[in-house]
């Protein structure tokens, strides 16, 4: 009898000690992870001769963005900026044709509009980063606009393509179509401009 309780003894103790390694076992997996580690966005570009890498870290519509040029390993430039918006693509293209890179940035914001955004610069012969400026449309270009933009880089253009809501649509049904605005890239008072020069809907 005195045999049989310590075995049942024994058997308690490594059963609690089993449930105890797997309790925590569980704990490490069900752990959050902490938002200053987390990384949603890294893409790295480049374009004659420079190296664009870009980060964007948070969590939700805010967040940090980091870009750094470099050229030979050496940094040209840092930008910081922080964002309501996510970003979603990145892009690098010399619309000028001047021999020196424009990096072109794509965000998104959060709700039902996802209404899209763009920072851009251009990489200047001293090896700065500067602003690039992006035009609003015109009032016919902007009827019926409601967010859900896209932007690419399409040959020597930047362009925005959404779809056209008409009156009483609802978010999910946009029945207008879609039109694509294009943008040249042109010098500007203060800094480069990406001017709307046409559009067309379809």
């Amino acid at each position: 009898m005195q045999v049989l309780q310590t075995l049942l003894s024994v058997s308690h103790l490594l059963l609690r000690r089993a449930i105890g390694a797997l309790l925590a076992s569980f704990g490490c997996l069900l752990a959050p992870v902490s938002p200053a580690l987390a990384t949603p966005y890294q893409q790295t570009l480049k374009l004659q001769g420079v190296t664009f890498k870009v980060t964007a870290t948070g969590e939700g519509s805010t967040q940090q963005l980091t870009v750094r040029a470099e050229r030979d390993g050496k940094t040209l430039a840092l930008e910081e900026q922080k964002l309501d918006s996510t970003v979603v693509g990145a892009e690098v293209e010399d619309l000028n044709g001047d021999g020196l890179p424009e990096l072109f940035i794509y965000g998104q914001s959060a709700g039902s509009g996802s209404y899209g955004s763009v920072w851009a610069w251009s990489v200047s012969r001293r090896g700065s980063l500067l602003p690039i400026h992006l035009g609003a449309m015109s009032s016919r270009d902007s009827s019926g606009y409601r967010g859900h933009d896209k932007f690419a880089v399409v040959e020597t253009n930047l362009v925005r393509r959404f779809p056209i809501y008409l009156p009483g649509d609802s978010n999910a049904r946009p029945r207008g179509g879609t039109r694509q605005v294009s943008y040249k890239l042109v010098p500007g008072e203060a800094m480069w401009q990406l001017k709307p020069v046409s559009s067309t809907q379809y």
